[in-house]
């Protein structure tokens, strides 16, 4: 059975996409590559996921599914010595069932170095180190490429080069213009690089022509100043790109898989205007390109494009526009995260293929088990950034919130116990539940105890946020898990030390209490804490000041502001509240002026300490909070001594003076303290006790602190 019906056409076809009979397998039209993109189904259609699991042939090889695992830095990609873990933590993914990966960005060449000494393939004797890596893949049945990434002027060395000498807002260093006998020695390194990439062993590459890098940099007037053969008008900004990619397939032939990275909405001013992303497109088709990956915004744009206020698929649909416009299969990227997710991106049309990167840190079986129709059995990725793209940004190995093993496969192994021991644990947080399902997968016989009527602790809290709601899917994956492991769970349960005194090792993962205030009024009607804000216990009035501007002040921020369902359950408003244009209406660069909605209430927030406040958020996502609010209008202000609460309002002192803030209510986010009377109760009881989480340290509450060492507590139980 060949096809099958998408809507008012077949997913394989295009509109204006020419003669089929001319998408030759394997073979040449006027000396380019063609891929088929007709989909190709099993006899037995995938219930389900049907696009999702129908192969795609690519000509002179045939992908099981249109599961793309994206390119994304681990700093494994660095070290020789790190080439063995990169191998077991894409072997895994190999395993778990992904049609085609790309790995981590490498340099053709020092210039092109991300920061010094960073992943290079540039050279013969680095092919064997990264044979351990697709000899690993190769084992397990998967496919993957390298991508070549020139940093251009966001490279982190005074040895940058770029199109012009423009230096990158986001960086110290300004970079060389490139002379024209340069830009040819970048050329020939990045086919030197693709030649090596074959003899390692690599399936194809990835050409990484978006983001903001060196060939997107080239692209675009805003970076390209040129007025020679290599800047101008769009064909002659584009010929760098394009010129890689022809050499590169004539010197890696005809069967090997070429990716090119191309950037459909730059979301900075002076980016590509539409029909110049057409022409890049149509061009590095015909240069010979096997398929075109979908790369949106630059490094330095203002807008949101991967964190977890990003709605689902928000930029699918300017990926089904350029789908139109060749006839390779085409990729949709960003925040696609779930089977349904990119199912209905597949059967919409919009593309031939999706792209997952984090979704497959969180979860390297995510394939298999949307094979298996086990969708709730996913840990689901909740574009948090923490431990993967905000580790990288601070020369960190990368890992994931929810499965601290990624990146650490040969560190983090949770083998069968050879003694099963009898474990309680106390408090269902994120901390209690990680720590109860690894020891119990482990086969530790686990009783887990919560006091509330719910599993989640804080994350119950934060999934009420706008811009959160993907942290209830890391509690629906929990409440599988525990299943799944058998561990007994107790609901509604006070454990105190009688109820511990039987078992082999305690686990208190009891979290935190906020801390108590100490100001003139501190306990007048008008205060009140956070927790009952967010329950909704207190509803509080028009004008609210918030004591306390870390990352729970600033989540209650976001809560007061909005009012009904968020923006980021809803594509068309989030992208009219960022001002973003997938149509391409007005401005370059895929930008239209910013219609934020109204705030729901007049909002201060309030920090002691001076300074900025959100200062010490997220390397990643602080500056996205941080413009949310001041595009609602919120005050921001440190250096505040609190004199104290009255009918007539909060009086303040800031460095401009005293003033009364007319506020209906004032919320108190100041810190948290550990909550552990458990441990002091057990410790003459000669019963080994462990804390981990909040209870254990609670100085800002910290689900990437407390998930990874709740596991790797659970791990050498």
């Amino acid at each position: 059975m060949e096809g099958y019906g998408s809507g008012p056409a077949m997913v394989g076809e295009r509109a204006g996409g020419g003669n089929p009979s001319r998408r030759l397998r394997g073979g040449r039209v006027h000396g380019i590559v063609r891929a088929s993109v007709r989909l190709r189904m099993p006899m037995t259609p995938h219930p389900r996921f049907p696009h999702l699991f129908a192969p795609l042939d690519l000509g002179f090889c045939t992908l099981p599914n249109r599961v793309l695992m994206g390119s994304m830095h681990t700093g494994l990609e660095d070290r020789a010595a790190d080439f063995p873990k990169l191998a077991a933590y894409f072997a895994e993914r190999a395993a778990g069932g992904v049609g085609l990966m790309v790995t981590g960005g490498f340099a053709p060449n020092i210039e092109g170095w991300l920061k010094p000494f960073s992943g290079t393939l540039s050279w013969p004797w680095q092919v064997r180190r990264h044979r351990q890596v697709t000899r690993a893949v190769h084992e397990h049945g998967g496919r993957i490429c390298l991508q070549i990434l020139h940093a251009g002027r966001y490279a982190y060395h005074p040895l940058q080069v770029a199109p012009s000498k423009l230096k990158a807002p986001i960086n110290p260093f300004t970079p060389r213009a490139l002379t024209a006998r340069g830009i040819e020695r970048q050329i020939r390194a990045f086919v030197r690089s693709a030649q090596l990439a074959r003899e390692a062993g690599y399936d194809g590459v990835e050409v990484m022509g978006s983001e903001g890098y060196l060939l997107n940099q080239f692209t675009v007037p805003r970076t390209n100043r040129r007025t020679d053969a290599w800047g101008g008008d769009a064909a002659q900004r584009m010929r760098f790109a394009v010129e890689i990619v022809r050499r590169i397939r004539e010197a890696c032939g005809p069967d090997f898989i070429l990716i090119y990275r191309l950037s459909l909405l730059d979301l900075v001013d002076d980016g590509n205007a539409w029909d110049e992303v057409v022409m890049q497109a149509r061009a590095v088709e015909a240069a010979g390109a096997t398929i075109i990956n979908s790369g949106i915004g630059w490094h330095e744009a203002r807008v949101p494009t991967i964190a977890t206020s990003v709605p689902r698929a928000a930029f699918a649909g300017v990926t089904a526009r350029i789908r139109t416009e060749v006839r390779v299969p085409v990729v949709a990227t960003n925040r696609i995260n779930m089977p349904e997710v990119a199912e209905q991106v597949l059967a919409a049309g919009h593309a031939d293929m999706v792209s997952m990167a984090r979704p497959l840190l969180a979860d390297p079986d995510w394939v298999n088990k949307a094979r298996a129709g086990r969708v709730e059995a996913i840990n689901t990725c909740i574009a948090c950034n923490q431990a993967c793209l905000d580790h990288v940004f601070q020369n960190r190995r990368a890992s994931c919130l929810v499965n601290p093993r990624a990146c650490h496969e040969t560190e983090l192994a949770h083998a069968p116990t050879t003694m099963p021991k009898r474990i309680a644990v106390v408090g269902a947080g994120p901390a209690g539940l990680a720590c109860a399902t690894v020891a119990a997968a482990r086969g530790h016989r686990v009783t887990l105890f919560e006091a509330a009527e719910d599993i989640g602790g804080q994350f119950n809290l934060a999934r009420r946020i706008p811009g959160k709601e993907e942290f209830a899917e890391t509690l629906r994956y929990f409440r599988h898990r525990l299943a799944e492991t058998g561990v007994e769970v107790r609901l509604n349960t006070r454990a105190d030390a009688d109820d511990l005194a039987g078992f082999d090792e305690v686990v208190i993962a009891t979290g935190i209490v906020p801390r108590r205030v100490d100001f003139p009024g501190a306990d007048h009607p008008k205060v009140c804490g956070y927790i009952d804000v967010l329950t909704k216990r207190v509803v509080p009035g028009r004008r609210v000041a918030i004591v306390g501007a870390g990352g729970i002040g600033f989540d209650v921020a976001e809560f007061l502001v909005h009012e009904g369902d968020s923006p980021s359950l809803d594509g068309a408003r989030w992208r009219a509240e960022w001002g973003v244009d997938v149509g391409y209406t007005d401005r370059r660069g895929g930008l239209v002026p910013p219609r934020p909605e109204p705030p729901a209430r007049e909002v201060w927030l309030l920090q002691r300490s001076p300074g900025k406040p959100g200062a010490r958020l997220g390397k990643t996502t602080g500056w996205i909070h941080r413009a949310t609010l001041k595009a609602k209008g919120v005050t921001m202000l440190g250096g505040v001594s609190y004199l104290g609460v009255s009918d007539a309002g909060f009086a303040i002192r800031t460095e401009a003076g005293e003033q009364v803030l007319p506020v209906d209510h004032v919320v108190i986010c100041a810190g948290q303290e550990p909550h552990r009377p458990l441990a002091e109760a057990l410790a003459g009881r000669g019963v080994p006790v462990h804390v981990v989480g909040g209870a254990d340290v609670a100085a800002e509450l910290d689900a990437k602190r407390a998930i990874d060492q709740a596991s790797r507590l659970a791990a050498r139980l």
